[in-house]
């Protein structure tokens, strides 16, 4: 099964209010295994950055002055995603502002039934903690120390080190994930459980203890010397 883990950065919050998108990184699993493939762009945003969101993710108006508009790519990327289930940190967010960039060169909008959002998934696996990809990171023992500021490769290879772990973890493929593995969301099929080998009926083996092996213990038990079970209590 292929799935694409996904971030994105932006200009601001809300895509009806002008907002852009300026980056989007997104990792490659195959069943539930990171390929190696990943597809990663800036875009030039055809407006200013506002401090606020240049804070969080670093990308000035001046690094993105020479990046391609987001219609130059779009090819590439909906190639790279293909028909795959797509996985996202608040997936709701990051679909509105692909949709608003697709709308903009008139193409069809990603349909929503393709995403999972792993925020829904934690809040059922941890109801009352804290959701934020670094508190899961932590909570799961994933390693972010090389995280500066957001990036959405950087995030999207996170998410997708997590989304694994929130699954089943490395214990997918052995059958045992089957127990302890989140419900995806509509669209995202569950990995398939191997089927158990076939094995011969073999009869019981009898536990009871021989004649010869119970006058042998006879004999051990007659030679030895004050014995625990003798002593008074």
């Amino acid at each position: 099964m292929r799935e694409i883990i996904f971030d994105t950065e932006t200009t601001g919050l809300d895509p009806r209010s002008g907002h852009r998108l300026v980056e989007i990184g997104c990792v490659e699993l195959v069943d539930r295994r990171e390929s190696g493939r990943t597809f990663h762009a800036y875009f030039h945003p055809e407006r200013d950055m506002p401090a606020e969101a240049e804070a969080v993710h670093g990308l000035s108006v001046q690094f993105l002055s020479d990046k391609p508009l987001f219609a130059s790519r779009v090819d590439e990327l909906l190639e790279f995603l293909g028909d795959a289930p797509m996985v996202a940190h608040n997936a709701a967010f990051d679909f509105g502002f692909i949709n608003a960039e697709l709308a903009r060169v008139g193409r069809p909008a990603l349909d929503m039934a393709r995403m999972c959002c792993t925020v829904q998934m934690a809040r059922k696996l941890h109801p009352g903690a804290k959701h934020s990809l670094d508190a899961l990171c932590t909570r799961y023992g994933i390693d972010r120390s090389h995280r500066i500021k957001h990036g959405a490769l950087l995030d999207a290879e996170l998410l997708a080190h997590l989304y694994i772990e929130m699954t089943g973890g490395r214990q997918i493929g052995l059958g045992l994930a089957a127990a302890s593995a989140v419900t995806a969301a509509p669209g995202v099929a569950s990995p398939p459980r191997p089927a158990a080998p076939a094995r011969p009926f073999r009869e019981p083996r009898p536990h009871a203890a021989t004649p010869a092996e119970l006058a042998r213990h006879a004999e051990f038990v007659a030679a030895l010397t004050q014995p625990l079970w003798h002593d008074s209590p």
